[in-house]
C-alpha cells in the first residue's frame, strides 16, 4: 500500500515547515542587503557560460545546468552561499562561489532575477498526486512562492529539478526544510514531478535576462 498523506496532514507539515523555513534563515543570517544589479550584471558575466547556455549539461553525473533566469533573489544568494561553504557539494560552482563576498552574492542574484517571473492563470496540465506536497510552498504551478527563499519551479529542466531532489533525499544538500519534506516522497514519483513543473512557462536562460532583462512566457 502507498501512502498518502491526507489534506489536514499536509496542512500540519506546511505549517511546521512554514516555522523550520524562518528559524533556518535566521540561523543562516539571511537577510538581505541592499542590492545593485548593475553592480550584479558586470560580477554575473562568467555564469553565462554555463546558465546562458540553452541545455547545456552538468558532468558526472549528466543532468541541465539550471535556468537562473527570473529566480527568486534571496533564494539565489542564499543558493551561493551553500555552494561556497559546501552545503551544496559540485566543484565547478564551490570555485565560482568562494570568489565572491557576501554584497557580492545579493548583487549577482539580483541581476539574475531580472524581472521576477509571475505566476500563471492556472496550471498547464494536470499535476501528479505527488505535487500536494510541492505546491503549498512553490505554488500550483511552481512560479508563486510561499517565501522569496524558495526557488521557482516552474519552467525549470526536468532532470535538473530530479537531481536536486535525488540530492535532497540523500542529504547532498543540507536543507533541513527540503530534507523533511522529501522524506516523504517516493523517487519513483520525482520524474513525473518534474516533468510537471518543466513544463509550466517561468525560468529562462541568463542570456534572456542580458538581452532583455525578463522571461518571456511562451
Amino acid at each position: 500500500m502507498k501512502f498518502r498523506p491526507t489534506a489536514a496532514a499536509i496542512a500540519l507539515g506546511v505549517i511546521a515547515n512554514v516555522a523550520a523555513v524562518s528559524a533556518y534563515a535566521q540561523e543562516r543570517g539571511s537577510a538581505q542587503a541592499q542590492s545593485n544589479a548593475e553592480r550584479g550584471k558586470v560580477l554575473a558575466y562568467t555564469c553565462h557560460g554555463c546558465h546562458g547556455v540553452p541545455n547545456y549539461k552538468n558532468a558526472y553525473p549528466n543532468y541541465s545546468v539550471p535556468k537562473l533566469g527570473g529566480q527568486n533573489a534571496r533564494y539565489l544568494a542564499n543558493a551561493l552561499k551553500a555552494y561556497s561553504t559546501g552545503e551544496r557539494p559540485h566543484q565547478t560552482m564551490h570555485s565560482q562561489a568562494t570568489t565572491l563576498s557576501d554584497q557580492d552574492r545579493v548583487d549577482v542574484a539580483a541581476y539574475l532575477q531580472g524581472e521576477p517571473v509571475q505566476p500563471g492563470k492556472q496550471a498547464f496540465g494536470a499535476p501528479p498526486p505527488a505535487a500536494q506536497t510541492c505546491v503549498a510552498c512553490h505554488g500550483a504551478d511552481g512560479a508563486k512562492t510561499l517565501s522569496p527563499e524558495y526557488p521557482v519551479l516552474a519552467g525549470q529542466y526536468a532532470d535538473y529539478i530530479v537531481q536536486a531532489l535525488k540530492d535532497y533525499k540523500a542529504g547532498r544538500r543540507k536543507n533541513p526544510v527540503m530534507g523533511g519534506i522529501i522524506a516523504g516522497v517516493n523517487e519513483s514519483e520525482f520524474e513525473a514531478l518534474a516533468r510537471f513543473f518543466q513544463n509550466q512557462g517561468g525560468l529562462c536562460s541568463t542570456e534572456d535576462i542580458r538581452k532583455t532583462g525578463k522571461c518571456e512566457k511562451e
